[in-house]
């Protein structure tokens, strides 16, 4: 059997993660506190944007995490699964829209060329 792509979280790596940058990890999980508290967004609609978020960057760990929290902040399986279908659009709609760069470069390679 091969090995996952993605390890396990564990104590032990988030201990080593913040063992080789301590002060970075601090900061990093007191943003984290500021960004999900509630205030002009309440906690769980800013986890069921986490959550959508999170399957455009494709984080297995983040689906997963954000997820669960949009749980216990009271988030409905409805709810989470209407947020990863806007997900969903919003990843088909930049293929559907990055078109353009293709139509662009098929007009501009079928152009004559001066010589």
């Amino acid at each position: 059997m091969t090995e996952p792509l993605y390890p396990a979280p564990s104590r032990e790596l988030s201990a080593k993660r913040r063992a080789l940058a301590p002060e970075t990890e601090r900061a990093f999980q007191a943003f984290s506190r500021q960004v999900f508290a509630d205030s002009a967004l309440s906690g769980k609609f800013k986890q069921l944007i986490a959550v959508a978020v999170a399957h455009v960057t494709q984080c297995p760990y983040c689906i997963a995490g954000h997820t669960k929290a949009a749980m216990r902040q009271g988030a409905s399986a409805e709810e989470l699964m209407e947020a990863i279908w806007v997900a969903s659009e919003m990843r088909a709609g930049a293929a559907f829209a990055h078109a353009a760069l293709a139509l662009t470069a098929m007009e501009e390679e079928q152009r004559p060329r001066a010589e």
